[in-house]
């Protein structure tokens, strides 16, 4: 298959079900590795506190800094691609809206159903906010907490839970990449087992909107230096037209150089229908003195 047969094919499954499971989409030995990077951290980090974020669960963030191999997640071209075109209807660039490590472990109940875009106050329907992937770090079972997928409600007008029909449980392993929009309900499931499910989230949103995690404070300049330039990018090094995301004027990129200096010329970053008409307009009234 083609690479734009296999877009077309999974982005057809993600459009029509709101949801696709990529079966090896990395290697597993990738998550594996990455899984030993992160075990001090799933050491060291508290659970959370919340009936949403639950009791008995581990989050933390900052991926792209505790390990090189979550890189390998968030450019993996297959997925980056999907995102890229389900999100760029509506955006002229995408921006990772989240890179967080989860750990349900025995004894954590079941997520309340959620969509994830309601983070956002904006009106729904018109276009898609997020596209989130998970990638399994261990196994993924009905028993150990396996995220409960409810298919088509990204088409659905959910008033109450009692609606929702019966989910699918994203069963999976290691290597696997569970995506889903960010209107689809879905929430993990209880974990009756007695060992830990991980997994790593990478989110990617709309580039001009708030991102969940606070891009700049997780990976600042002398971090994001040592990133390849697609993913400065993603992390917030870039800057979405018209002047969404400057630094000083200029696109925050310029802050990965190293030669930044104190004043900076601030410049134009118009979307090219926007650059004709301002050329236009300052054209004509330039002419007039």
């Amino acid at each position: 298959m083609t690479p734009d047969a296999e877009r077309s094919h999974w982005l057809g499954i993600l459009e029509g079900a709101g949801y696709c499971i990529i079966p090896q989409a990395l290697a597993a030995e990738t998550l594996a590795c990455l899984d030993r990077d992160l075990a001090p951290a799933f050491a060291a980090v508290p659970f959370g506190h919340g009936d949403f974020y639950g009791y008995r669960t581990q989050r933390f963030g900052s991926l792209l800094r505790r390990s090189n191999l979550a890189a390998e997640l968030a450019l993996q071209p297959l997925v980056l691609d999907l995102a890229r075109t389900i999100l760029g209807r509506a955006c002229e660039r995408i921006q990772l809206n989240v890179a967080q490590a989860i750990a349900i472990h025995p004894g954590e109940v079941e997520q309340f159903p959620h969509r994830d875009h309601d983070m956002w106050a904006g009106i729904k329907g018109a276009h898609e906010y997020l596209l989130n992937v998970i990638w399994p770090l261990t196994d993924f079972t009905t028993e150990n907490g396996a995220t409960r997928i409810y298919p088509g409600t990204h088409r659905l007008d959910i008033a109450d839970l009692d609606q929702l029909g019966p989910p699918v449980v994203a069963e999976c392993r290691p290597g696997d990449a569970i995506c889903f929009l960010g209107s689809t309900i879905h929430g993990a499931g209880p974990n009756r087992t007695g060992k830990a499910r991980r997994a790593v989230v990478i989110g990617y949103s709309l580039g001009w909107l708030k991102p969940y995690e606070n891009l700049w404070l997780a990976y600042p300049p002398d971090v994001a230096c040592t990133f390849p330039a697609e993913l400065a990018e993603l992390a917030g090094y870039a800057q979405h037209r018209p002047n969404l995301g400057n630094f000083e004027g200029q696109c925050p990129s310029v802050l990965l150089s190293g030669t930044t200096t104190d004043y900076l010329q601030a410049r134009d970053a118009l979307r090219p229908d926007q650059e004709v008409a301002v050329k236009e307009y300052a054209e004509a009234r330039r002419q007039q003195r």
